[in-house]
């Protein structure tokens, strides 16, 4: 017989799920069926943490994200959603990070405001669904989040950030995400990072060139749990930014090419829409849900570096 430590973490992940379906069929959302084998339209902003593979003698990655995938059909369905793994070659294992975990990712023809609030609606949908659940057993007074939540911009984290020594610049890290979330108390949004540590088609700020049009979801005890940006969506930027990435610096060290983007451009000239999207880390929401510093607590099977099934 199972403990409850056990059964906790499958009970609550589905339903945090029955929570985000339950609000994107109610809205209006399309869910799509993206490819896990991928080119490197798959991957996140480090391709140093793709999992690569010989496909029948072409370079391959498992997928990170299904966000150039769900964006593809935002001109047509307008709103859509995907619920799949994401792959990360992390070579630590620790409490913090998986080499597997399951991503809720949506794309929406709204701009950057109007995202944030809809991840906020996710948000409280996934979480509601536990506190309604009856079979699960845990402190709920805490999970009752209302709208909408707390927002810094990253220039104003960063300055909150000075005895750390985080300049302007810096990617933040969990220790720093733990400080601000416990400050100002959470879930809390940091927004309008440096373009440059960010992924290749965040939207520039039109008032600030340096920053995008971005923010990442803290939640308290899991830290950094939604990725969200407004997208840009003409193609002649997109190119532009992709040259100057970091991400296709490293592609390009693994005999990739901006044909590796091909067919995800030729979509983008055939016509596309203003709109933003999010990866919603289930995992890292699951264990703000169960109270958990530890991410390997918050899963059925945690695999990490050092764990296989």
């Amino acid at each position: 017989m199972k403990n409850i430590e056990e059964i906790l973490p499958v009970m609550v992940n589905a339903a945090l799920l029955r929570g985000a379906r339950k609000y994107f069929e109610e809205n209006g959302y399309t869910e799509i069926l993206p490819p896990h084998i991928t080119k490197a339209t798959g991957s996140c902003e480090n391709m140093d943490t793709l999992f690569e593979l010989d496909y029948f003698g072409k370079n391959a990655y498992l997928s990170q994200t299904s966000q150039l995938y769900l964006e593809a059909f935002v001109p047509e369905l307008k709103k859509v959603y995907s619920v799949g793994p994401s792959f990360r070659a992390e070579p630590r294992a620790d409490g913090r990070h998986l080499t597997e975990f399951t991503l809720v990712e949506l794309e929406f023809d709204k701009g950057f405001n109007e995202l944030l609030s809809e991840i906020e609606n996710v948000i409280i949908s996934m979480v509601d669904e536990v506190i309604h659940d009856e079979s699960i057993d845990i402190n709920k007074n805490r999970l009752k989040l209302k709208k909408p939540f707390k927002r810094i911009t990253y220039t104003r984290a960063v300055d909150e950030l000075k005895e750390f020594g985080v300049k302007w610049g810096d990617d933040l890290k969990s220790i720093h995400e733990k400080y601000l979330v416990e400050k100002h108390g959470g879930p809390i949004f940091i927004t309008h990072f440096p373009r440059e540590i960010k992924f290749f088609n965040m939207k520039v700020n039109e008032d600030d060139p340096r920053i995008v049009n971005s923010a990442d979801l803290i939640l308290p005890y899991s830290g950094e749990a939604v990725g969200a940006a407004e997208r840009e969506y003409k193609v002649e930027l997109v190119v532009e930014r992709i040259k100057e990435s970091q991400m296709y610096k490293q592609l390009k060290k693994r005999g990739g090419s901006i044909k590796d983007f091909e067919w995800y451009l030729n979509r983008l000239e055939e016509g596309s829409v203003p709109h933003s999207g999010c990866g919603i880390g289930l995992s890292r929401v699951s264990q703000f849900v169960m109270g958990y510093d530890d991410i390997r607590k918050s899963v059925a099977f945690p695999l990490n570096s050092e764990t296989i099934y």
